[in-house]
C-alpha cells in the first residue's frame, strides 16, 4: 500500500469535495433550534462571509437555524398531510415554511405544532409534481425544446416554472411543450436573455488535483461511500478506468447513469481508501461529513471542486429537470454557486450533511452562474451505498 499523507491522501480520494455553510440573520424564538448544535468550522464561516456577505455571528446562527429545519422538513410534511404544499427555508426569518392548501385545517394546526410557519398556497405539492412529471414524460419521449432551460416546482409561487430564452417563449415549439402546464393554470414562464445555456463541467486533464477518466478527462470526487465514491454520470460510462491526482490507478465506475440521471459509483482499490471528508483545498478547513439530510430550498449550501475550490450560495429550487444539449436530467436541486469545468462530481453541503454532486450549469466563477447538483440520496439509494460518516 503505498503511503500518504493525511492532506495528499485527502486531495487523491476526495479531489473535489466541497463544503460550507452560510449564515444570516436571527430569527424570532419560535424557530425550532437543533438540541445541541456542532459549531461550524471556522474555515466554512471565512467562506460564508465571502460569498454571501455574512458577518461570522450570522453564519454560525445561520447554519444552526438550517440544520433544525432540515430535521424538522420530513416531520412538518407529514404533518400537513394531502394539504401539503411544499417546503423552504426562509432566511429573513430563520424558519422552515410550509405552505398548505388551506390553513384553517387540522392539518395546518398540526404543521404549527411542530413549530413551522404556515402559508397558505393555491395547489398541493401532488398536482405540481404531477404537471413536472408530465413535462418530463414529454422530454422523454419527443425532446424539449432548446430554448426551454429548464423546468421546476416552486412552492413559493406555487406553480411549475419553466426558464425559458428570451425571445422563444412564444415559439411553436415552446408554446406546444408547456401548453398542459399553462392550461392547467399552474405554469410561470421565466426569461433570460443570457445566450448561456446549462452544460456538464468535466473537462480534459490539466493541472490541480483532479481524478481522471481513461487517462483524458478530469471531474472531480463528491463523496466517499463504503468501498469507493459517488461522482456525476456524465463523467464516464460504467467499466471506464479511474487514476488519482498522481496518475497510480484508482478504480473503476461500478455504474453511471447520465443523461436521465448524473450520478456514479467509483469502486476503488490499489492502496486507495475512504474517508469522511470535504476538502477545504487550503482556503478552508476540511469538513467531516455526519449525514445526507436534506437542506430546503432558501437554505445555504457550498461547494468544492478541483477547478475552483470552494464556493457557497443558497438552495433555490428542488427536482428540476435542466435540459442539456446531451438530453434532459431529472430530479436535480438549483443552485446560486458557480462552477467550471473540472468540478463535475465535486461535492455539495450544507454543515456536514452531504446534499449532492456537482452536475452542470452555467456561467464561472469570474462573472457568476448558477450549478445544479444530483441529490446524494438517490445515487446512495439506487446503488445500494453507505454514506462515510464521522
Amino acid at each position: 500500500m503505498r503511503r500518504v499523507t493525511r492532506l495528499r491522501w485527502g486531495l487523491s480520494v476526495l479531489l473535489a469535495l466541497g463544503t460550507c455553510t452560510l449564515g444570516l440573520l436571527p430569527v424570532d424564538t419560535a424557530t425550532a433550534q437543533p438540541s445541541s448544535p456542532r459549531p461550524l468550522s471556522p474555515g466554512l464561516v471565512t467562506a460564508m462571509q465571502r460569498d454571501l456577505g455574512l458577518t461570522a455571528s450570522q453564519a454560525r446562527t445561520r447554519g444552526e437555524r438550517e440544520t433544525a429545519a432540515a430535521e424538522l422538513a420530513p416531520r412538518a410534511e407529514r404533518a400537513a398531510g394531502r394539504t401539503f404544499g411544499g417546503s423552504w427555508y426562509d432566511p429573513a426569518r430563520g424558519t422552515l415554511v410550509v405552505g398548505v392548501t388551506d390553513t384553517g385545517t387540522a392539518a395546518a394546526d398540526a404543521v404549527r405544532a411542530t413549530g413551522a410557519t404556515v402559508v397558505r398556497v393555491a395547489h398541493s405539492a401532488r398536482t405540481l409534481d404531477a404537471a413536472k412529471a408530465a413535462l418530463d414524460d414529454t422530454a422523454t419521449s419527443d425532446g424539449a425544446p432548446t430554448a426551454v432551460r429548464s423546468w421546476h416546482v416552486d412552492p413559493r409561487t406555487s406553480t411549475l416554472v419553466a426558464e425559458v430564452r428570451k425571445g422563444a417563449e412564444h415559439s411553436a415549439a415552446v408554446t406546444a411543450f408547456l401548453a398542459p402546464a399553462r392550461e392547467a393554470g399552474l405554469l410561470t414562464v421565466h426569461t433570460s436573455a443570457t445566450a448561456q445555456t446549462p452544460r456538464t463541467f468535466s473537462a480534459g486533464t490539466v493541472g490541480g488535483d483532479p481524478y481522471y477518466i481513461n487517462g483524458n478527462t478530469r471531474c472531480s470526487i463528491g463523496f466517499s461511500v463504503v468501498g469507493g465514491f459517488v461522482s456525476a454520470g456524465h463523467c464516464g460510462s460504467a467499466g471506464s478506468s479511474v487514476a488519482g491526482w498522481d496518475g497510480s490507478a484508482m478504480g473503476t465506475f461500478a455504474g453511471s447513469s447520465f443523461p436521465g440521471n448524473d450520478y456514479s459509483y467509483i469502486q476503488i482499490g490499489n492502496g486507495w481508501w475512504t474517508v469522511p471528508v470535504v476538502l477545504g483545498w487550503g482556503t478552508v478547513s476540511d469538513v467531516l461529513v455526519r449525514g445526507s439530510a436534506v437542506a430546503p430550498v432558501g437554505s445555504s449550501v457550498c461547494r468544492s471542486g478541483s477547478t475552483t475550490h470552494w464556493h457557497c450560495g443558497t438552495v433555490l429550487t428542488q427536482n428540476e429537470t435542466v435540459n442539456y444539449s446531451q438530453g434532459s436530467v431529472y430530479g436535480l436541486t438549483g443552485t446560486s454557486v458557480c462552477a467550471e469545468p473540472g468540478d463535475s462530481g465535486g461535492s455539495f453541503i450544507t454543515g456536514d450533511q452531504a446534499q449532492g454532486v456537482t452536475s452542470g450549469g452555467w456561467g464561472n466563477c469570474t462573472s457568476g452562474g448558477q450549478t445544479w447538483f444530483q441529490p446524494v440520496n438517490e445515487i446512495l439509494s439506487t446503488y445500494g451505498l453507505t454514506l462515510v460518516t464521522a
